[in-house]
């Protein structure tokens, strides 16, 4: 399941083209805002939210404290500076723990395929997310799919063979392709160029029949 983290933030009244003053003190400014409340602007210490930001991504609460009062968020949108790359500001979405939430999971491969450790084929993936609807306290970090069942080439993985929580709802099609065993281009086109040399002797031997009644014929 996913983790918690934390930060501490203060109320801010800079808003506008002055945050940038809040930056050069290594400040930065946030946005919470929610299903049941009006959007608030808070400021917190660059390097914690750095931290936490980094740890806790986009599928794992956190828990922003102002004053003693912790409300339970997800980052949803991070801005950034375009040259160095530094958090510039943050919109928090404020969660309601008892209702559930949409929210994109990455998917994490484990396991080895034996098709592909002996070359017979190699590994095709599909999403790198898929959409999940569920309650905040049953958030997962990644969906982890194991490859190690696929062994022959054709073998696959679609999002029906999950077997996740009950809490847990996928909200891709159930008859999307999640991983596959393909048959390795080397392969393909060996079969390819059997396949039209065979094509080949059938003409010939078409046209040589064709002479052969000729010759009857006359």
């Amino acid at each position: 399941m996913a983790e918690n983290f934390v930060i501490e933030a203060q109320s801010r009244n800079i808003v506008g083209k002055k945050v940038s003053q809040l930056r050069r003190q290594g400040i930065v400014p946030v946005t919470v805002y929610g299903p049941k409340s009006e959007p608030v602007n808070l400021q917190v210490e660059y390097r914690p939210l750095q931290l936490a930001l980094l740890k806790a991504g986009g599928t794992n609460l956190i828990q922003i404290t102002v004053n003693g009062k912790a409300t339970p968020v997800l980052a949803r949108e991070v801005q950034r500076d375009i040259l160095r790359n530094d958090i510039m500001h943050v919109d928090f979405f404020a969660v309601d723990m008892s209702a559930k939430i949409t929210i994109d999971v990455p998917l994490h491969f484990v396991g080895e395929s034996a098709a592909v450790s002996t070359k017979k084929g190699i590994l095709v993936t599909g999403p790198t997310t898929l959409a999940v609807e569920t309650l905040p306290s049953h958030l997962l970090n990644q969906i982890e799919i194991d490859i190690s069942n696929l062994n022959e080439v054709g073998d696959s993985i679609h999002v029906r063979d999950l077997k996740l929580d009950s809490e847990i709802t996928v909200l891709n099609d159930p008859d999307e392709m999640i991983a596959r065993i393909s048959q390795p281009a080397a392969a393909r086109s060996e079969e390819d160029a059997a396949a039209e040399a065979a094509e080949g002797v059938g003409e010939v031997e078409i046209i040589k029949k064709g002479k052969a009644d000729e010759e009857d014929e006359g």
